[in-house]
């Protein structure tokens, strides 16, 4: 019972293992192995000994450690752009732009903090911005994709762009801990993914 488990809702768990003798031996680049599992639809698990379910799924990859850590700063640079998005989107409808990079940093953060709702909101991209996140999410479909070699280069954005989404990849992707992923067209596409 103590080790029973809930999701009232869909949802990816990641977890993160870095292994000192489990690696593969064919290869001499540090890979870290990603352990996902999920449910498309909600789960209650009462008892570990005789459940079992065909909404539940798990597995593993392993993916190159300095690719993670390359893609983990390029999604970074990419929530900071869709910040600077909302903040100048923002700015413009309120016709109150700050006057200095602090300043809007400072603004930023109170309207995040005091409006939880603006990191759901879709942000319109802008040209630049979006080819910023065409490329993170090619790369982070190479890296999930179970045939790699297949993965081909995003033409669009396969989900809503929201705060929230990419803030969600970015922690996803950070090797020392886990996440769980509950956005409906960010987990749809996630999954997508690992078929």
């Amino acid at each position: 019972e103590s080790r029973a488990a809930n999701a009232s809702n869909k949802e990816i768990n990641i977890q993160w293992y870095i292994p000192s003798l489990a690696k593969p031996s064919d290869d001499t680049e540090t890979k870290v192995l990603l352990l996902y599992a999920y449910n498309t639809k909600p789960v209650k698990i009462s008892n570990i000994k005789i459940f079992s379910s065909m909404s539940m799924f798990s597995g593993h990859l392993w993916i190159p450690l300095p690719r993670i850590i390359s893609l983990r700063k390029k999604l970074s640079n990419l929530k900071q752009q869709v910040e600077m998005l909302m903040q100048s989107s923002k700015s413009f409808s309120s016709a109150s732009e700050p006057t200095s990079f602090l300043e809007q940093s400072e603004t930023l953060k109170t309207i995040s903090s005091k409006n939880p709702k603006m990191n759901v909101a879709r942000v319109h991209l802008d040209e630049k911005t979006e080819e910023m996140a065409k490329r993170c999410l090619s790369e982070v479909k190479a890296l999930l994709s179970v045939v790699p070699a297949l993965s081909l280069p995003l033409t669009e954005i396969p989900f809503d762009v929201t705060l929230q989404s990419i803030a969600s990849l970015e922690d996803m992707f950070d090797p020392a801990s886990g996440y769980i992923i509950t956005e409906e067209s960010l987990f749809s596409w996630i999954i997508s993914l690992f078929h």
